[in-house]
């Protein structure tokens, strides 16, 4: 890589985030979730084929994903060397983040189902956990040797088996606008936290009600203190 080609490639980044309406949208996908363009396109008060246009030129420079899930597509930040290098810039210019409030009820927005597998804040936890513990391999979706341990201690089904469905992926939540777990694995944990009691599915409802007996779980294997909203308690 020569100096021009650098040179070239700083000047575009620069450019990109130089737009005020780009570097609004930047600074609101800096609190780590995904968002619609047409979220981004309110928030940002500009016409949705503005905000299009202004995404694509993020898309085109790295600085923004695309992520297709179902009907929608959500933009994110694309790693964290670029929410590095933004959060250093925000200090130097010294702006807040805007936040965008989600409108889901607080219980279906803790615990609920996402098809066959958990979603909500929990899930989004227990997803990040995975991760720090060393039991799941980021981006590649595999279960260590450790985690597989671990997990089959728990009672969690942790052998693939022969459907085409992926063993363990990222599915993008919808209230919370980060991955929680999907795939064989995903269905696999939800199958163990109702079997074990950890969790009540309610009846009427995508609910789940997080249990007294769930909660020691999560604190003790997991190092996670949470609660169904009922309790009035948050994660941590």
């Amino acid at each position: 890589m020569d100096d021009s080609y650098l040179e070239q490639r700083l000047a575009a980044v620069a450019a990109a985030m130089a737009d005020k309406t780009r570097a609004r949208m930047l600074c609101m996908l800096m609190d780590g979730r995904a968002y619609t363009a047409t979220e981004l396109s309110a928030a940002s008060d500009v016409a949705a084929s503005t905000a299009s246009s202004h995404l694509a030129r993020l898309v085109e420079q790295h600085l923004v994903d695309c992520v297709a899930q179902g009907r929608h597509r959500y933009f994110r930040i694309t790693s964290k060397p670029v929410a590095d290098a933004l959060e250093t810039l925000m200090g130097l210019a010294g702006g807040d983040t805007v936040k965008i409030r989600s409108h889901t009820p607080v219980n279906l927005r803790f615990a609920r189902t996402c098809y066959d597998h958990m979603a909500g804040e929990m899930a989004v936890a227990l997803h990040d956990r995975l991760i720090m513990q060393g039991w799941l391999e980021e981006g590649a979706y595999v279960l260590t040797a450790e985690g597989k341990v671990a997990l089959t201690e728990l009672g969690i089904d942790c052998e693939p088996t022969r459907q085409r469905r992926r063993f363990a992926c990222a599915c993008l939540d919808w209230s919370e606008r980060q991955s929680h777990l999907g795939g064989q694995l995903g269905a696999a944990f939800l199958d163990a936290f109702e079997r074990h009691g950890w969790v009540d599915r309610r009846l009427d409802s995508r609910e789940l009600r997080l249990t007294a007996r769930g909660r020691r779980m999560l604190a003790d294997q997991f190092g996670l203190k949470l609660a169904s909203p009922q309790y009035g308690m948050r994660v941590e």
